[in-house]
């Protein structure tokens, strides 16, 4: 079962559970996927779906940040809700270990030696951990360790 079915199902299980929550957080992500094939006009397969769920994922974290500074913890609960319900659509998240293996492991492969290699590393760790990582994250972490290495 592909992802974008799995997704519909889940929609249609919402519907049946009269969750409302749950169907309007379901019903961006639908919007969404429609909208990058409308544009692109092309069928989206499970890899450009997961950018699709990591790009609201993304949004619905910097939101959070936005509304917790401005004292809107009302606005921010429901995008916690809407952040969990896409994280269901992700990947298995790497763990500690696993990301620290592969920015060594492609520190090694680029032959980065200082900040300036970040670039050669990031593209080769976003391939790898597409969907299993916050990028932003990863990046801080690379950038961390080829400063340490000067």
């Amino acid at each position: 079962m592909s992802l974008k079915d799995r997704i519909a199902d889940d929609m249609k299980a919402a519907m049946r559970a009269r969750d409302a929550e749950r169907l309007s957080a379901i019903r961006l992500l639908v919007a969404a996927l429609r909208q990058r094939e409308i544009d692109e006009r092309i069928e989206l397969d499970d890899a450009q779906t997961i950018s699709v769920v990591e790009r609201l994922s993304k949004q619905r974290r910097d939101s959070i940040a936005q509304y917790e500074r401005a004292g809107r913890d009302d606005l921010a609960a429901r995008e916690k809700f809407e952040l969990d319900v896409l994280a269901g659509y992700l990947p298995q998240q790497a763990s500690a270990e696993e990301l620290a293996g592969a920015i060594d492991a492609a520190i090694v492969e680029t032959a980065a030696a200082s900040p300036q290699d970040i670039g050669k590393v990031m593209s080769l760790l976003k391939q790898r951990l597409a969907g299993r990582a916050d990028l932003s994250k990863v990046s801080a972490q690379v950038r961390e360790r080829l400063s340490a290495q000067r």
